[in-house]
């Protein structure tokens, strides 16, 4: 039963997901995360067409209207967010509730899980991206900055991007809790320290990753600090359907063995509100033997009405050496998105430990608000 509620009971101890990418949005026709996201692997500060296309195109009552008048587009929005320049500032805030039901208990907490600034400079192919703001953790809540960054685009598609981030792996998810994320070692805090090189072309996005490993072990030293190297082809076989390998390996760490994992990610949008994304994984750890610990994931988002996405996840992972225990996970999601920048998102989970049979039940409701 322990292992069986820990995914939930560390959502109660640490929070849920900060601002994350949403590939929901290929059915936009949208395949890589840079066309709203400073980041190339998604989440975070958004830009000023991404802010701009969350108000025109995603929000129920956000679009802009033609002037009686002019018969023009109203440009207010546009003309306070270029008052900087090529600087960009966000604020995200994150206020929730999480009720956590298991056999023989339960928890339940209301919670502020992010306040953050988030800031971009861009110019002449360069960027410099930082965040920083209030981190929950089982430890204690603190302030701190957990990813930032310099990165270079040049026009023949080459680029380089050094500092704190997440390797680029997969299909980034706006749950950092999916078996995908957390499992493989991309939670919400699993930042590195690293070097990625780039390659962007106009149907591929070749991303490789090496640093000496997780940021916060080497500021703190815990024992989990190891050379981690990461891959990532993502091809776009057409406007609405993309194809992602990915490879991801970390040497032996004080307290974890040498471990690696690969992984296929399928996403497909058959119609302009209709959106899925298949995900395979398999994860490997020296020293154990059988089969690797399997990943299937896939999840689905219909956009019902303007700005009102629901979703349905059913997720798997088998365990390291016993492909027939592990956990099986099913996600129900609704995200309304009312207008500009603010987003309520409810999801419920249920995770059911395939050899002991006992049941986690978690519901999470959050406000957010992206200034």
């Amino acid at each position: 039963m322990r292992r069986l509620a820990a995914p939930a009971l560390a959502l109660v101890a640490v929070g849920a997901s900060r601002v994350g990418a949403e590939p929901i949005f290929l059915s936009r026709q949208y395949t890589r995360c840079t066309t709203c996201h400073f980041s190339p692997t998604g989440g975070g500060l958004l830009t000023p067409y991404g802010r701009s296309l969350s108000r025109e195109e995603l929000s129920t009552t956000g679009r802009s209207h033609p002037s009686p008048s002019s018969g023009k587009q109203d440009l207010r929005w546009s003309v306070a967010e270029d008052r900087m320049g090529p600087v960009s500032i966000g604020i995200d805030v994150r206020p929730a509730h999480l009720d956590v039901r298991f056999e023989g208990g339960s928890a339940t907490r209301d919670l502020l899980m992010t306040a953050d600034v988030l800031a971009a400079y861009q110019a002449n192919g360069w960027t410099v991206y930082g965040e920083v703001g209030r981190q929950p953790r089982p430890e204690g809540t603190k302030v701190d900055s957990y990813e930032y960054w310099v990165a270079h685009q040049a026009e023949k598609g080459f680029g380089f991007r050094a500092g704190r981030f997440l390797p680029a792996y997969g299909v980034r998810l706006a749950d950092h809790t999916a078996f995908t994320r957390a499992p493989l070692g991309l939670d919400v805090y699993d930042q590195i320290y690293g070097l990625e090189v780039s390659h962007t072309g106009e149907r591929h996005l070749l991303q490789l990753t090496a640093g000496p490993g997780r940021a916060d072990s080497i500021l703190h030293e815990d024992g989990r600090r190891a050379f981690t190297a990461a891959g990532r082809l993502q091809m776009d076989l057409g406007p609405r359907s993309v194809l992602v390998v990915s490879g991801l390996v970390r040497n032996t760490s004080a307290v974890v063995p040498r471990n690696g994992s690969g992984g296929v990610a399928f996403g497909f949008a058959p119609l302009p509100r209709l959106t899925t994304w298949t995900e395979a994984d398999a994860q490997v750890q020296h020293g154990v033997a059988g089969a690797p610990a399997y990943v299937l994931l896939n999840e689905t988002g219909w956009e019902v009405y303007r700005g009102l996405w629901l979703k349905f996840s059913p997720q798997l992972r088998t365990e390291l050496g016993n492909a027939s225990g592990g956990v099986l996970r099913l996600l129900f999601e609704a995200n309304l998105l009312p207008r500009t920048r603010w987003n309520v998102d409810v999801s419920f989970y249920r995770d059911r430990g395939r050899a002991s049979g006992l049941v986690t039940r978690t519901l999470l409701a959050q406000l957010h608000l992206y200034l």
